[in-house]
């Protein structure tokens, strides 16, 4: 039996866009009864309404139970808004979680005083299962608390826990965005590969697979990145020839120091 089969209580989820969404799948795949789901959003995806409907999910009901779980999953820009609505679902039992990228857990802790706040950041790649998860708790979040937040999250991938909330930003920088990072790698290798000559739908399948594939031997390899680029990169040949451009003084690890930077800075912003 999974630790959610066996939870006492409603799991809400407010809003049910893309990572919502993902986590909404991950939870029911792992065993979590439907009949213990409830979900708030003005308005789904179709993809997510027909998932409701299948499952008879409950949407938008304002009788939920007790809620063991309240996860937040809507943009960071419209939390002052709907954020103060949810808090008569939330009680001092209640885990409220939060996977809003920059909304703090003093932010939180506002709207919900009494209750256990966990603040985290997931990816998107949660959507297939192998995403990754960085999580934060108030003071309020005891053992119980972080148990259950776990066995939520893990539903979609790993769970990686800081004491530290000012690593938050550092860490949706990196994870959070990273995936967006990555398939614009895709895109631009395919690019480079169609100005070199590639038609086009070959260019774009070929580093389609390549990304795809060097991810999939990277999750695989106990080896270091570094090490596996090495293992492709012969002296003076042509890996070693396009490594010579991208990690020059101006290339790929300067571009990513910066892009991280803002995107640090950006969640910064957004507690305001």
């Amino acid at each position: 039996m999974s630790a959610l089969s066996a939870l006492k209580g409603t799991v809400m989820l407010a809003g049910a866009g893309k990572m919502g969404g993902a986590l909404l799948e991950g939870w029911l795949k792992a065993g979590l009864p439907a009949a213990q789901v409830a979900v708030r959003d003005p308005s789904p995806p179709k993809e997510i309404a027909d998932l409701l409907q299948t499952n008879k999910i409950s949407l938008n009901e304002n009788r939920a139970g007790e809620v063991a779980a309240l996860i937040i999953a809507v943009k960071p820009q419209v939390a002052p808004d709907v954020v103060p609505q949810l808090s008569p679902f939330a009680g001092a039992n209640t885990v409220v979680i939060s996977v809003m990228a920059g909304r703090t857990i003093a932010f939180l802790e506002s709207a919900f005083p009494s209750s256990p706040v966990v603040r985290t950041i997931p990816n998107t790649p949660a959507a297939i299962g192998r995403g990754i998860t960085v999580a934060t708790p108030n003071q309020r979040a005891d053992s119980a608390a972080r148990a259950l937040t776990d066995a939520l999250l893990r539903s979609t991938g790993p769970v990686e826990w800081v004491e530290d909330e000012a690593l938050m930003d550092a860490a949706t920088a990196v994870s959070g965005s990273g995936p967006a990072y990555v398939f614009l790698l895709a895109e631009a290798l395919a690019h480079a590969g169609e100005k070199a000559g590639l038609p086009k739908a070959l260019a774009a399948k070929l580093a389609r697979e390549t990304v795809s594939g060097a991810g999939e031997l990277l999750y695989r390899s106990d080896l270091e990145a570094s090490k596996l680029r090495e293992n492709v990169t012969s002296p003076n040949g042509t890996t070693a020839a396009a490594l010579k451009i991208l990690m020059g003084e101006n290339g790929f690890d300067k571009l990513l120091e910066e892009a991280v930077a803002a995107a640090t800075k950006r969640g910064k912003e957004l507690a305001g």
